[in-house]
């Protein structure tokens, strides 16, 4: 029989059992942000609490395996994203359980490291050590940002090094276990000087089948450390189970020159609490953070992003957009924080949501803090609902009611999947339309796929070509 801990019942002895295994260094660290973790209220602000669905966890539901097991025979779904990964670069993960891992000859020649965080501890320690140690994290900040650097139990380490540049995108591909049980996970991705690499995370759960004393939820810590003239992207797109949670920190650290993009696209989960902090630590660094948001039912999406400028010249971008249906619910929560050294910064903050029925409801908090002069920061913020005037002209034109919805969601989001490569886009797209047809969100090659790949191509192609021709208006 399994051995499982809940959330509610973990302790200073089964983080000890974690930290048996790690280095003397990391162990330490893990009973440092523990003791943390017991002091914390799960929404450190007060002034965000009463909007907060946090409660949506249910801790004495959330079991945590004690050992590694083997993943019985994978579904369909799985089987078809591991084919499909045989021809890439990337990892396959299912529970704490590191699945396959596939470098292409022409990406392992330049040494690019990919592995599992527990194996690269063995073999690159050092150099994990020497990230944390120049970045290391305020465990203070957010309750789950102590529980997931205390109690990890797997994760991924990526490392590209000095100049390297990959065209192609590394896939990581992370599925909740079918037993029910949850993961927390701290995935580290390195990108050395001058390097430029783009990481792509898919995150899927089977769910609990219904059942009311399980919950599953995946927890992770995700760090990037950007080196000078490093150019890291990763993109996100969670689709989960509808019955499960998922709480995710983030943090980037943008060294002199580095750019830092985060892409997230979040459609599935009851509750999905994202924090992301991008630190431009150097002169001339900068960060960007879009996000797309579709939520239906009674789903809850809490998301943080804070733009923390520390150097010269620095220039930060978020950019928020929310769909929401039914009951479903948004907070948006952001920070523009430019310190004394900050001089010369640009930094933009802007949530906005559309409501597409009466019961759905949006909320955004952002703010400022700046401790110097000759900045530029700005931030905004709306939520509306669905123009009836538009719906109606949509439909003189020809369009049912649903179809004119759909046309004013995609012009909403339209700049937003503009700043994304083709391909990402597709996805997107194709997530996007699997959850408005209620169907399962699980990226596929197929033939819908196909169509929606080619017309963002096509989209792209032409996109180029006007630029390229330098069109003058008469």
């Amino acid at each position: 029989m399994m051995t499982t801990t809940a959330l509610s019942s973990i302790s200073n002895g089964y983080i000890d059992s974690l930290a048996d295994k790690d280095p003397g260094w990391l162990a330490a660290m893990r009973r440092q942000a523990f003791s943390q973790y017991e002091s914390l209220p799960a929404e450190v602000s007060p002034l965000y609490s009463k909007y907060s669905d946090v409660n949506k966890i249910k801790p004495a539901s959330v079991h945590f395996a004690a050992q590694t097991r083997q993943q019985s025979a994978l579904g369909k779904d799985l089987t078809d994203r591991l084919k499909e990964l045989e021809q890439e670069t990337g990892v396959l993960q299912v529970g704490q359980k590191i699945h396959r891992v596939f470098v292409r000859d022409s990406v392992a020649k330049q040494d690019v490291i990919v592995s599992g965080i527990k194996e690269a501890l063995s073999k690159h320690g050092d150099l994990i050590k020497s990230r944390m140690e120049a970045n290391p994290l305020n465990y203070l900040e957010d309750k789950f940002l102590a529980l997931e650097a205390s109690a990890f139990q797997s994760g991924i380490f990526i490392y590209i090094p000095r100049n390297v540049v990959l065209e192609d995108p590394i896939r990581v591909i992370t599925s909740l276990a079918d037993d029910g049980t949850s993961l927390v996970s701290r995935n580290i991705v390195v990108a050395d000087t001058g390097s430029k690499a783009t990481v792509v995370q898919e995150l899927y759960a089977p769910g609990s089948s219904g059942r009311q004393d399980v919950q599953q939820g995946y927890f992770e810590l995700v760090e990037t450390h950007v080196s000078p003239n490093a150019h890291l992207e990763m993109v996100t797109l969670q689709a989960m189970g509808a019955d499960t949670v998922n709480v995710s920190n983030r943090k980037a650290f943008v060294e002199r020159d580095g750019k830092m993009s985060w892409y997230i696209g979040m459609f599935g989960s009851l509750l999905s609490r994202y924090k992301t902090d991008s630190v431009m630590k150097g002169p001339g660094a900068s960060a960007e953070d879009v996000e797309i948001i579709f939520g239906v039912g009674n789903q809850s999406f809490d998301v943080m992003s804070n733009l923390i400028h520390h150097g010269q010249h620095s220039r930060g971008r978020v950019l928020v957009k929310s769909v929401l249906k039914d009951t479903s619910k948004s907070l948006f929560k952001g920070m523009i924080k430019i310190g004394k050294e900050g001089k010369g910064t640009e930094s933009y903050l802007a949530g906005h949501a559309i409501l597409l029925d009466r019961g759905a409801k949006s909320d955004s908090i952002p703010g400022l803090e700046i401790e110097t002069n000759e900045v530029k920061a700005t931030h905004s913020a709306s939520v509306a609902q669905i123009d009836e005037n538009q719906i109606y002209y949509l439909m003189t034109r020809g369009l049912s009611r649903e179809g004119a919805k759909r046309e004013i969601v995609s012009g909403f989001l339209e700049p937003l999947s503009r700043k994304m490569g083709p391909t990402i886009r597709a996805w997107v797209n194709y997530l996007i339309e699997n959850k408005w047809q209620g169907r399962q969100l699980m990226l596929r090659t197929d033939e819908a796929m196909e169509q929606i790949l080619e017309v963002e191509k096509s989209r792209y192609r032409e996109t180029q070509d006007i630029f390229e021709k330098h069109y003058k208006y008469r």
